[in-house]
């Protein structure tokens, strides 16, 4: 069975990130688990600057409750690379982000993931509707 291709054309958002010494593993590529990291890291970065997300005092926050990835070619440090954003679905309290990391420049990914956020009340932890600067912020990454 053949890998779907996740290019770079298929995405509508892109977080520049340097690799760091500390996300390779002793095979001398970049750790499994520090993709989420960048997965993460490309999602808030965009949420704070894109959609006016308040991680220290906001009412609201979102909660990753579901992630996968799967991976093509390896990446190490020193590298620069780039995570590819869309949004997938988009729904009333969550969403779901799909995500790409390319080598700087490059067309093709090296690895493919998604995670879904559930937004909640920070004080009581209930989902609630996405607040409409986050959810605008959403929709331009929407490519249902």
């Amino acid at each position: 069975m053949q890998q779907p291709q996740h290019l770079r054309e298929h995405y509508r958002h892109f977080q520049p990130i340097t690799t760091r010494w500390h996300d390779n593993d002793l095979y001398g590529h970049v750790n499994n688990v520090t993709y989420y990291s960048y997965f993460d890291t490309a999602v808030n970065s965009y949420l704070i600057e894109a959609g006016g997300l308040d991680i220290h005092r906001g009412e609201v926050v979102g909660f990753v409750v579901s992630s996968s990835c799967d991976y093509f070619e390896s990446i190490a440090f020193p590298e620069r690379i780039e995570v590819g954003l869309r949004v997938g679905k988009l729904g009333n309290s969550s969403v779901q982000y799909e995500l790409a990391v390319f080598r700087e420049g490059q067309q093709q990914a090296c690895a493919a993931g998604r995670f879904v956020h559930v937004f909640v009340d920070r004080q009581s932890n209930q989902p609630v509707a996405i607040p409409q600067g986050l959810r605008q912020a959403m929709r331009v990454l929407l490519v249902a």
